[in-house]
């Protein structure tokens, strides 16, 4: 199983939507919380994913589809 830390920025149109559960039930990752800051109209969420590179490779390219910036963080 590999982990991954990464910061999820999310623009206002998908501050509502359920994309981090989304993630983890359509493409079998993990998903940790281990640090946000979300209101109304932005959010950022600091993300450790665990489960398969196939897996996380996939679901990453889903949310970059979706609309939200994906960057890497050093863990």
């Amino acid at each position: 199983m590999a982990k991954r830390w990464l910061k999820f920025v999310f623009p206002p149109e998908l501050v509502t939507e359920p994309v981090i559960y989304n993630l983890g039930r359509d493409f079998r990752v993990v998903t940790n919380i281990r640090r946000a800051d979300v209101t109304e109209d932005r959010g950022w969420v600091l993300l450790e994913l665990e489960g398969s590179d196939e897996d996380i490779e996939r679901g990453l390219a889903w949310v970059v589809a979706k609309g939200v910036q994906v960057e890497p963080v050093e863990s």
